[in-house]
């Protein structure tokens, strides 16, 4: 019986090894796609910023004193020479006093040794003496006769008081920014520019300036770049930019928000897919073509651009044909994939 049983078994066994094993199923690496079909755009780029004057200064007395009065107000238009602070001109009023009073004695001391020399009494260099020392009394007068003017302080040019940083009663020293002033005349857009797009920006180059203020309606202002930062900010990570407008008109005020749109000079024609669409070797980009039976192929392209929003595909792909979006580097020639679309597909 149990003689019987093993030869079952081992007919069995010999049975099962004559047979060929049934293949594994091969299983498709998903893969995002899209198909090729949207043309690439000029690279126009658009940044917000505030309407400045193109010269700003920041006006302080040039005599260290207190501030006894204060004759402007943030937002008032002035004038040229228009007075804006005045200083105590009491300590000032005293040294004008005492340099005139010595240059008064000087000059009566230099008009006797003069009579005295001319009748022999005094030697020549006792007179040269007394007429130096009258010279540097004059220069202590003129001087205290400046610093007693420098009390009030006036305005070298027309414009806008666009900030006060000082009040009657502080005390102030020489040199110490009291407000500020924005100067009648140019008007421009204080931008920041990221570093990915600095390449793409020369001195000069034109801009369109929209006003947030402006009618939806109302035609854009021309304008170009006048300077730019040359480092980045350390905070931001931005480069400082000013926008001079060409015709500012009496609309645009200091302060404003203004939409400022850069145009390349030079447009890119081909083909615009994702970064991530890109497989590099080495030197030489490439892409990955799926074909209509989903199998794969690497076929070289010419890029014409890098940009933020994709790559810029001048030769090498036409449009209508799909590619691999994402995940390149973890595929191989040949393979089949199991398409899945993209959300940017066009």
């Amino acid at each position: 019986m149990k003689l019987g049983i093993l030869f079952i078994a081992l007919a069995s066994i010999l049975a099962g090894c004559g047979k060929e094993p049934v293949p594994a199923a091969k299983i498709e690496r998903p893969a995002l796609t899209l198909v090729a079909g949207s043309a690439a755009a000029d690279g126009s780029s658009i940044y917000s910023g505030e309407i400045r004057a193109r010269y700003e200064t920041q006006p302080g007395f040039r005599a260290d004193g207190k501030i006894v009065e204060r004759l402007v107000d943030t937002g008032a238009r002035i004038k040229a020479g228009q007075a804006l602070m005045r200083l105590d001109p009491g300590d000032a009023g005293l040294q004008l006093g005492a340099a005139e009073a010595r240059h008064q004695l000087a000059e009566a001391d230099a008009k006797r040794y003069r009579e005295l020399r001319s009748k022999g009494f005094v030697s020549q260099s006792a007179l040269d003496a007394m007429e130096t020392t009258l010279k540097a009394a004059a220069a202590q007068a003129g001087l205290a006769h400046n610093q007693s003017a420098y009390t009030t302080l006036y305005a070298d040019h027309a414009g806008v008081v666009t900030a006060i940083f000082a009040e009657a009663g502080q005390v102030v020293e020489a040199g110490q920014p009291v407000l500020r002033l924005a100067q009648d005349g140019e008007r421009e857009v204080a931008i920041a520019i990221p570093e990915p797009q600095l390449a793409n920006l020369k001195i000069g180059a034109a801009a369109e300036i929209t006003l947030l203020a402006a009618d939806d309606h109302a035609a854009p202002l021309a304008g170009h770049l006048r300077e730019l930062a040359p480092m980045a900010d350390p905070a931001s990570r931005t480069y400082a930019a000013r926008v001079t407008l060409t015709e500012p008109g009496p609309d645009v005020a200091l302060g404003m928000t203004a939409r400022v749109r850069f145009t390349a000079s030079r447009k890119h024609d081909g083909l615009l897919i994702p970064l991530t669409a890109i497989f590099q070797q080495g030197k030489q980009a490439a892409v990955w073509i799926v074909a209509a039976d989903r199998t794969i192929s690497l076929r070289p392209v010419q890029v014409a651009a890098y940009r933020d929003d994709g790559a810029v595909i001048a030769s090498g792909l036409a449009a209508g044909e799909r590619i691999v979006s994402n995940g390149v580097h973890r595929l191989a020639a040949g393979e089949k994939i199991r398409v899945i679309e993209s959300s940017g597909a066009q």
